[in-house]
């Protein structure tokens, strides 16, 4: 009997596990906020970033990773987040998430060592039913996630990187005033 207890917890894991999703979790202020793991290249250290005339704010600068120029986002100011004070070093973040797609790549800065978590997708809030009134551009919050007794928010950091003032920033397009 207990083989068949076995069977059935495995069966049960296995379909579970078809509805699971890993999360880079980090900290943003005070918040935790979580990307789906597909959309993170690789976390490194912050190098240093050399500031762009004529970007704004959020954007820090640029920086060479492993041979590659990205601009660097500082995600707190975009989101008008409490913007820490900087390190001696001229920075508030010690790493820097690598976004990856085929059409840009950017650093996102954040001051912890990003965790993993894997989650149940019912364990996901879809935010369309809980933040009501957002303003357009504003569909980078995919969910809220519940884990124990904290929420991270969920964000698709590709569609924070689609807004149009981010995406002509951190791309080779030009500016244009419409």
């Amino acid at each position: 009997m207990e083989a068949t207890e076995l069977e059935s917890k495995q069966a049960e894991e296995t379909v579970d596990s078809g509805a699971r999703q890993q999360l880079i979790v980090f900290k943003l202020g005070e918040e935790e906020y979580g990307i789906t793991i597909d959309q993170i290249k690789e976390v490194v250290f912050t190098p240093n970033v050399t500031p762009m005339p004529q970007v704004p704010p959020y954007i820090k600068g640029v920086a060479n990773i492993r041979g590659n120029i990205l601009a660097i986002v500082d995600l707190r100011e975009k989101f008008g987040l409490q913007v820490q004070e900087l390190d001696a070093d001229g920075t508030s973040s010690n790493y820097t998430l690598v976004v990856a797609s085929s059409q840009l790549n950017v650093g996102i800065l954040v001051k912890e060592v990003p965790n993993t978590l894997t989650v149940s997708t019912s364990d996901i809030e879809d935010a369309a039913s809980i933040v009501q009134g957002s303003q357009e551009g504003r569909n980078y919050i995919k969910g809220i996630v519940k884990v124990d007794k904290k929420l991270v928010i969920l964000i698709d950091v590709f569609a924070v990187m689609q807004e149009k003032e981010m995406y002509q920033a951190v791309t080779s397009e030009k500016i244009t005033n419409e």
